[in-house]
């Protein structure tokens, strides 16, 4: 056993795997890497109990989970989680973006599930303890990178209804490739009519698996339809756009002025939605997040006002939507193929996170 200097106000205790994936098979998963099916060798985890807090922080095998069958979590959903990803750079480095507002979002969302609070360094000291170890894991390929997921799950054995009294906050590493292997494709979007994300006093701006659950079900009609992705509507008067099932929306019209839905305690605040914004104010584009009306996007739409919508998150940064429909419409997005404002956008962010432009905003943080 040794230790790890992290961020932390601690030291990660390293507890090797006696068992790491042999380096040609590890070759093998980063030469061709898909989302989430192939794991690093280790996992970052601390425990939390409302009598000692947090402790134990430590770097150990990747492996599965013993659960005793009444824990809270497997009956109460009380978990959250989070994104991101670790670029390897043009000289060996590795880095990660903005991990503090991803530590910021975490904070909040345990507030809302009625989670302990886990202090940004240990958000930071672990996933920096995890790549320092699984180095090996990140990929260098076209847009490929290690695809980190911290979460934290109620784990105490009670089903009375309360907050759990322990807690367990891990961080996995999946290396993964670009998310449009064949270049950036414009994707079919269906508006739903029947099914919300979250509504107002909900848990929508909180990263929990409880809301993506919910889109799973209108996700698999939106397929059998022949779309890829699902947009949600308000629940209060359904007439507003809000998300996808896991990436804000952004609108451009052909002026060059930007609208997004605003982040108002239902939709998730992305922190790649926050980036693009700004991106965008610097590039000269007017931004505005208000209310966005579906009514308002369908005739920008159909007299040629807006030109381009897109979508964005960690996975695949930004996608554009070349088609959105619903019962009583199908419309095409400008050309249907991904828009200048987009592609220009998406290249800006992506050179600035593998290090093949300036980062001028402070964005990327040295992992190892």
């Amino acid at each position: 056993m040794s230790t790890l200097t992290t961020p932390s106000s601690e030291t990660f205790q390293l507890h090797r795997t006696d068992a790491p994936v042999p380096d040609e098979q590890r070759a093998a998963a980063l030469a061709s890497p898909q989302f989430g099916t192939v794991f690093t060798d280790h996992m970052a985890r601390i425990s939390w109990t409302h009598t000692d807090g947090w402790t134990g922080r430590r770097v150990e095998k990747y492996g599965p989970l013993q659960l005793d069958p009444a824990t809270a979590v497997l009956h109460y959903g009380q978990e959250i989680f989070e994104g991101l990803k670790a670029y390897a750079h043009p000289d060996g480095s590795v880095w990660s973006f903005r991990p503090e507002a991803n530590a910021a979002r975490f904070t909040r969302s345990a507030r809302r599930l009625a989670l302990p609070e886990l202090p940004e360094a240990d958000f930071l000291g672990a996933i920096r303890a995890l790549v320092e170890v699984d180095r090996a894991w990140v990929p260098t390929g076209e847009e490929a990178s290690l695809y980190l997921r911290p979460f934290m799950y109620a784990s105490e054995p009670f089903l009375g209804v309360r907050a759990s009294l322990e807690a367990e906050f891990l961080v996995i590493a999946s290396p993964v490739g670009p998310y449009f292997p064949g270049g950036v494709q414009p994707v079919a979007i269906w508006v739903s009519r029947e099914y919300h994300r979250a509504g107002a006093g909900g848990t929508g701006a909180a990263k929990c698996g409880g809301n993506y659950a919910a889109s799973l079900l209108p996700q698999q009609e939106a397929y059998a339809k022949g779309f890829e992705q699902v947009c949600f509507l308000d629940d209060r008067t359904g007439t507003q756009l809000e998300e996808l099932g896991g990436m804000n929306v952004v609108v451009v019209h052909a002026d060059g002025s930007v609208v997004t839905p605003a982040v108002s305690g239902t939709i998730l605040e992305g922190v790649t939605r926050s980036s693009i914004l700004t991106l965008l104010q610097e590039a000269g584009h007017e931004v505005a997040e208000r209310p966005v009306l579906l009514d308002e996007l369908r005739r920008g739409l159909a007299d040629g006002s807006v030109s381009e919508v897109f979508a964005c998150g960690t996975a695949a940064v930004m996608t554009p939507i070349g088609r959105l429909a619903s019962d009583d419409f199908d419309l095409v997005v400008g050309d249907g193929q991904a828009g200048p404002v987009t592609m220009r956008i998406r290249e800006q962010l992506t050179d600035i996170q593998y290090g093949r432009a300036a980062d001028t905003h402070g964005w990327m943080r040295r992992l190892v």
